[in-house]
């Protein structure tokens, strides 16, 4: 039965909100967490990525420390390399150029690593992603991007580990029960309206987290704030963001922040459905780009495919591909690289088209001129300089030169077949814009004042990402602030 009061009241079940719950626990209120979802569609966005977490380590120690089953083995065949708090922090100021909040970032980068081993501390497993974050040269695995370590299980992994460490403290989970207003007094706020099971109702508490999510689900919104065209996005993820945390928020006076324009959006297969499938998870996404080139409707290429690693330019380049005419792109590579795809272009429900020449490749191209096409393609391989070295695993400034669209990384030349073409569109994965929290997680309000009682942390916080993301910082925001707003709002309990 849904309690009529508790001690914490977090409102959302995925990475952050189930952070949240636990650090409350630790604090020794009781908390419980409401999930709109029900239980099967469960974990908000968290269920459907492939659980990939950027932090900051030193060295191959730390990460013998949080992933103690790493074999000797392993450790032998595998370049871990280091990624240091100085280079997170250089790359979260670049891809956000230089508009994250100092505060905010100094709190995700500095508690990266401790907070990885809190997870650890409370039964997480953690493993490398061999499978998209490293390729063998001269008989070893290298990992590029800084980007290292995914939960075990991936995305349902990691919920599932979330729904085991709840339960074994006793934090209940209400499935299929939405938050609709806060109760907010002169002392802040003491409550929810919430409807469960068909009824609505109310519940008293003493803290409330609000870690529900983002508005990409939310067609109205979208186009009302990324601006027109984005109603005609692809969601990757769960269908129950549509900001409801947020616009609760707002409701009571907390002041907007961020990027209310901006949000998490990349290539997405052309004929996904209009929101995530779980039985496909992120399959979808179509990430090997760098490799081949990108051409439109018109023809043309339109984007530096090559111009970072993909960690740096997966996000913003589904906003680029929604600017194209009908939304979409056809992704291009020869035999030279098919070897080097993700396993996402392998899955069964794919947009993909094989020729054994150029000519009959461009014909294939659904609602593509494939004469222009050919055009294209053909000036593309003549301005590749392949008298520079192809390495996958690092910036390696193979090159175009003399084209209007430049290629500065990776640029292969398109004449080895069979050929490969993937229709891609935009898939939208979480948006920018949210609520102004302090160091604390606490709710600011429109004058400037934390707002007592109301605590926030995950996407619908705002001043962290702008225009751009590091590939895997999302999880780590959300265990990070999760964290953070839990601890916060079990210590109000005690006083």
């Amino acid at each position: 039965m849904l309690p009529e009061s508790c001690d914490v009241v977090v409102v959302g079940a995925g990475n952050a909100a189930m952070c949240a719950a636990l650090a409350a626990h630790e604090q020794g209120a009781k908390p419980i967490v409401l999930e709109r979802a029900p239980e099967d569609e469960s974990g908000g966005n968290t269920r459907f990525t492939a659980g990939a977490i950027r932090f900051a380590y030193d060295g191959i120690d730390d990460l013998r420390a949080l992933m103690p089953d790493l074999t000797e083995e392993e450790i032998a065949r595998t370049d871990f390399g280091a990624y240091t708090e100085d280079q997170f922090f250089d790359d979260l100021a670049r891809v956000t150029e230089n508009r994250t909040n100092p505060d905010l970032a100094e709190l995700l980068v500095r508690r990266s690593k401790a907070t990885m081993m809190w997870m650890r501390g409370l039964g997480y497993r953690f493993v490398p992603i061999y499978g998209r974050q490293a390729f063998k040269v001269d008989g070893r695995f290298k990992f590029w991007g800084g980007l290292t370590v995914e939960a075990w299980g991936g995305g349902p992994g990691l919920v599932e580990a979330h729904k085991k460490a709840a339960a074994a403290r006793d934090i209940p989970v209400f499935y299929s029960t939405r938050a609709l207003s806060l109760l907010r007094d002169d002392n802040g706020v003491h409550g929810l309206t919430v409807r469960h099971q068909g009824r609505t109702r109310s519940i008293r508490c003493k803290a409330v987290v609000l870690a529900a999510g983002g508005f990409e689900s939310n067609p109205e919104w979208r186009t009302r704030y990324l601006g027109p065209g984005w109603d005609l996005a692809k969601v990757r993820g769960t269908r129950f963001n549509t900001g409801d945390g947020i616009r609760m928020a707002l409701d009571i006076g907390a002041s907007p922040c961020g990027n209310w324009s901006g949000c998490h959006a990349v290539g997405w297969d052309r004929n996904a459905p209009e929101f995530g499938d779980l039985a496909v998870g992120d399959g979808f996404q179509k990430h090997s780009y760098p490799w081949g080139i990108l051409i439109n409707a018109n023809g043309e290429r339109f984007v530096d495919e090559g111009a970072d690693f993909r960690n740096y330019t997966y996000a913003k380049y589904g906003a680029v591909i929604l600017r194209q005419p009908g939304q979409f792109a056809w992704q291009i590579f020869d035999k030279k690289v098919t070897h080097l795809l993700r396993d996402e272009y392998r899955i069964r429900q794919v947009t993909k088209v094989t020729a054994d020449s150029l000519e009959a490749l461009v014909e294939k191209l659904d609602d593509v001129d494939a004469v222009r096409a050919l055009e294209h393609i053909r000036a593309y391989n003549a301005a590749v300089c392949t008298d520079i070295a192809f390495n996958p695993n690092v910036k390696d400034g193979r090159c175009t030169q003399g084209l209007a669209v430049p290629k500065s990384n990776w640029a292969n030349t398109i004449d080895t077949p069979p050929f490969e073409a993937y229709a891609v569109t935009c898939g939208i994965t979480f948006t920018f814009g949210g609520l102004r929290i302090d160091t604390g997680a606490q709710v600011i309000d429109t004058d400037g004042m934390p707002i007592p009682g109301l605590y926030a942390a995950g996407e619908l916080i705002g001043g962290l990402f702008y225009f751009n993301y590091p590939g895997g910082t999302g999880l780590m925001s959300g265990s990070v602030f999760g964290r953070i707003a839990g601890t916060s709002a079990g210590q109000a309990v005690k006083k």
